[in-house]
């Protein structure tokens, strides 16, 4: 899509890429730099934007790749496509098999936490580590007043893609300090979702979430819980902000019990979009993690 970047080119200033899958749809992602690939994967109604900071910053000493899921970012929008996690999965697969990324961190959020665990169980041994923050990857009916609205049948439709009311509420909902939400930032998230159309995924993920059994989603979720267990072993790191009114603490207790190796830093001022709450806490962070558990020989600066 054609999207002027002039409000926020200073915000993401990358070199767009894009791989075309199968009927010719588009899926845009950046990839920075060299060495030891960290695969970022944002969530709903976020994009590769979310990721800037972390993309400038490791792309120094890493291959930093950002993916916009299909109906997202700058990837294309097509309105009868089959927005479901498992296709977003099988997208995401074929990106890391099309770029042949191995030894991969996966960095996920919010949606993205599930699609890459489907990814990793679909090809596990191409990913190495998992940096989790606010997210799920495991059935649960914990869903807020607030997001349950969002999925009535025609209301939550005209809501979300008429008022784009999801990505806008988002810029103040989703964060603890407000103040950090520049003109610049704001105009980044909402540059992709500026019309109804654009707006479909959005809409489409909203209702893809898979709280009862007869879902059409339910069967991949379960899918992805179950591949689960293949991981407990390998380096984990779940960085969560506390604040957070969707994936509350109840949700890192969660992937705490199934990976309790997994190490955690838990952000008591910072909300959902913890990348603008506490990046200064994060990205550091995140550094010293792919440095103490880096590969011999990949390339991964180490400590």
């Amino acid at each position: 899509m054609t999207v002027d970047r002039s409000r926020f080119a200073d915000e993401y200033p990358f070199a767009s890429r894009f791989l075309e899958l199968n009927g010719g749809v588009k899926l845009h992602y950046v990839d920075e730099g060299t060495g030891s690939p960290v695969l970022f994967v944002h969530g709903n109604p976020t994009w590769s934007f979310a990721w800037r900071r972390f993309v400038k910053d490791l792309s120094r000493d890493y291959r930093a790749i950002a993916v916009d899921h299909v109906g997202c970012g700058f990837s294309d929008k097509p309105q009868d496509y089959d927005y479901r996690v498992g296709t977003h999965v099988s997208n995401l697969c074929e990106l890391v098999e099309r770029l042949d990324l191995q030894n991969i961190t996966v960095v996920a959020h919010d949606w993205g936490g599930a699609i890459a665990m489907g990814a990793a169980g679909r090809l596990p041994n191409r990913f190495a580590r998992f940096v989790l923050m606010n997210t799920a990857a495991f059935h649960s009916t914990n869903i807020p007043l607030r997001i349950a609205v969002c999925r009535i049948p025609v209301l939550g439709t005209i809501a979300l893609r008429g008022l784009n009311a999801f990505s806008r509420a988002a810029l103040f909902m989703a964060v603890e300090k407000p103040e950090r939400m520049t003109p610049a930032v704001k105009a980044g998230y909402l540059a992709p979702y500026n019309n109804w159309a654009n707006r479909v995924a959005v809409n489409r993920f909203v209702k893809d979430i898979p709280l009862r059994p007869g879902h059409p989603s339910y069967g991949t979720l379960s899918e992805i819980e179950a591949g689960l267990v293949q991981f407990v072993q390998h380096p984990m790191l779940l960085m969560w902000g506390v604040r957070d009114w969707c994936f509350t603490t109840e949700f890192l207790d969660e992937f705490q019990r199934r990976f309790p190796l997994a190490e955690t830093l838990r952000i008591d001022d910072a909300g959902h979009y913890i990348f603008e709450d506490a990046h200064e806490i994060v990205l550091p962070r995140l550094r010293e993690f792919l440095a103490k558990n880096a590969t011999p020989g990949s390339g991964t600066p180490q400590v």
